[in-house]
């Protein structure tokens, strides 16, 4: 087809005219629009937000630059959430046209953010319970809604920009935090800023360096001390009782894209000497000298999901996580975790300092695998998956840490470490008294022990994996810890080798040290469940079964009847507080006693006792210095043999 040039230039002169005719038109209505997007602006904080946006002064001081004076946003009836005392600010005509505010530049000076949190509640609620309205859908569309907001957050951050004098104050109950920025500066994409952090505890200057093009999505930020020493993390000393601090960080987004329903967004965090202490980690201050989070997220109509390429690097370690969140019919929640092929040593020596405490000083050749299989649905349709699985290639530990698992075999001296305090010595040989072989046991006593703490104790590698089902399970039906799967072999570690602090520390360790115990074959079974019998806490300071029988019953532990192995078997979960269990007859309550009946049920359902077994088996009753631990009236209380309560040895 001919193109006629004549019409061309017609057509081009007529569509250069029509667009000269909309910007006279909007040059013309420019502060109509202007003053109509701050109405519609106003009118949507007072509908929707219960709050007052007030603006003393506002016109064009430039063909497309806007001045603002004295601007302050009240929700009612709390504190002033947002404060500015001037700004100046070039915006986009074309959004101006649809009701909307682009930021091109930025200059700004003399304002505050404030949020807080009194006894009248929090002056920012109404900003927060905004419910997704772009769809019909009783459940938040993850991929738009986060788009929405990133969007609008883009929008409002320019390509240029000049502040001073801006602050963020945070007060909670009481607790408060400033953050004061002395200035920031963002010009040709190079971003530099200054920041002053004051709280009740610490004072300090940050600097952040780096580029931005939110135009271009895409930004590259550090952040340091302009001081000497660490920033510290503020306000969670205060209000969590967190001390954290680190050199730097970083912050990197590469790509923020809307593909096919679907919302990804790539780029790198990265954190030095990270430094955190709480007690309820550990009881030292953990450190990680370097991590890493190449992370690529994925947001779509019902999920949320860190994808499989990201990946994450702790020192010499890396490995590749997948983590989903669904919410369509039912919630599924699902993870897979691999670590490549890792030298061991790599690996040891990779440990956050302050975390594996016993793991110090431990050395190991060879390599391994491993991979982790988890997912849950909420409403049980499935069975819950967890997999997890190790693979060594010529794994071998040649020198123990702290933790010298290997003492296990021999005589050794054992305290049992509570509250940081170190109890009483307790031998663990044939040269204490009190200490019991395994062939000296009543045979009913390591069954019921057995039952009631670890029925596979034998046939497992230190996990019991539907145990660990069933606890994950009851976590995240709870939202809580509420529910363990400790094994024998995991007490034994916990007794003879850990505190009995309840840090995340502790369980880690635990973790990784029933692990090398039990697939390095380092002791046998017998051994380990002669050991346990021998050191774990049978009473308020009564170490092992040569003790507790003493204790309870003035007999040798061969000699206990099957009545009186149930209740000591019972007894090892809440060893202290044995006590409330009789009434002040010095009878188990009623509790107890239908406790042991089911247990002698169970145990006989598994055929480990026999219905012969429970015939002539007298009443428990506490006969050793035990009964002087439970309040028992005087009319009542039995005669008791002095003697033997003052040969005792506690």
């Amino acid at each position: 087809m001919k193109i006629n040039p004549a019409r061309l230039r017609k057509f081009a002169l007529a569509t250069a005219g029509l667009i000269l005719l909309v910007f006279i038109l909007v040059f013309v209505f420019r502060d109509r629009l202007l003053q109509k997007a701050v109405v519609h602006l106003q009118n949507k904080c007072k509908t929707e937000y219960h709050s007052e946006l007030s603006i003393k002064k506002i016109e064009f001081s430039g063909l497309t630059s806007v001045s603002i004076t004295e601007l302050n946003l009240v929700p009612k009836a709390a504190d002033t959430l947002l404060s500015i005392e001037y700004v100046e600010a070039r915006i986009s005509i074309w959004k101006l046209l649809v009701a909307q505010i682009q930021l091109n530049e930025l200059q700004s000076k003399n304002g505050f953010v404030q949020l807080v949190k009194n006894k009248n509640g929090r002056n920012f609620d109404a900003f927060l319970s905004k419910k997704d309205s772009s769809t019909t859908d009783s459940k938040t569309n993850y991929a738009k809604f986060v788009n929405r907001l990133l969007n609008r957050f883009l929008n409002l951050v320019p390509t240029d920009m000049a502040l001073q004098n801006l602050e963020l104050r945070v007060d909670d109950m009481g607790k408060k935090t400033q953050l004061k920025l002395e200035n920031l500066d963002l010009k040709n994409q190079e971003l530099r800023a200054k920041i002053q952090v004051h709280t009740a505890t610490l004072d300090q200057r940050w600097r952040i360096a780096g580029t931005s093009n939110p135009r271009d999505r895409k930004t590259d930020l550090r952040f340091f001390n302009q001081d000497t020493g660490k920033i510290k993390v503020p306000y969670l000393d205060e209000r969590y009782n967190l001390q954290a601090s680190f050199d730097s960080i970083r912050l990197r987004i590469d790509n923020i894209e809307m593909s096919l329903g679907e919302l990804h967004i790539d780029g790198l965090s990265a954190i030095s000497n990270l430094t955190v202490n709480h007690p309820k980690i550990a009881s030292k201050e953990v450190i990680i000298q370097q991590a890493e989070f190449d992370f690529k997220l994925l947001f779509g109509k019902r999920f949320v999901s860190v994808d499989s390429n990201s990946t994450v690097k702790l020192n010499k370690i890396k490995l590749q996580p997948y983590l989903c969140y669904t919410n369509d019919e039912e919630k599924i929640y699902a993870a897979k975790i691999s670590i490549p092929k890792t030298k061991a040593q790599d690996f040891i020596e990779s440990l956050p300092c302050g975390l594996f405490t016993h793991f110090d000083g431990m050395k190991a050749t060879g390599s391994f695998d491993y991979r982790l299989d988890f997912e849950y649905h909420s409403k049980n349709l499935r069975p819950l998956v967890f997999n997890s699985q190790l693979n060594k290639d010529q794994l071998k530990i040649t020198q123990y840490g702290q933790a010298n698992l290997s003492k296990l075999n021999g005589e050794f001296e054992y305290r049992a470490l509570i509250n940081n305090q170190r109890q009483r010595a307790v031998f663990v040989g044939a040269s204490n008294p009190n200490y019991v072989p395994l062939t000296d046991l009543s045979p009913y006593l390591q069954k019921a022990v057995l039952t009631t703490e670890d029925p596979s104790f034998f046939s497992h590698r230190g996990f019991i994996t539907e145990a660990f089902k069933q606890s994950i399970a009851k976590n995240i039906r709870t939202k809580k810890f509420a529910r363990g799967g400790s094994t024998i072999s995991m007490q034994l570690i916990k007794n003879a080798f850990l505190s009995r602090e309840k840090t995340l520390s502790r369980k880690l360790e635990e973790i990784l040290l029933v692990y090398l115990l039990e697939n390095n074959r380092i002791v046998s079974k017998s051994r380990m469940l002669e050991v346990y019998f021998n050191i774990i806490e049978w009473g308020p300071d009564v170490y092992g079964i040569g003790e507790a029988a003493q204790y309870y019953f003035q007999k040798h532990p061969r000699e206990l009847t099957l009545n009186e192995c149930l209740f000591l078997a019972n007894v090892i979960p809440s060893p202290k507080k044995f006590m409330y269990q009789f009434d002040r007859e010095g009878n188990l309550k009623s509790f107890a006693q239908r406790r042991d009946q089911q247990l002698t049920r169970l145990m006989l359902r598994r055929q480990l006792i026999t219905p012969e077994d429970t015939l002539f088996n007298p009443p428990m009753k506490i006969t050793g210095p035990a009964q002087f631990s439970i309040k028992i009236d005087s009319i009542s209380a039995p005669i008791i043999d002095t003697t033997a309560v003052e040969n005792f040895d506690f």
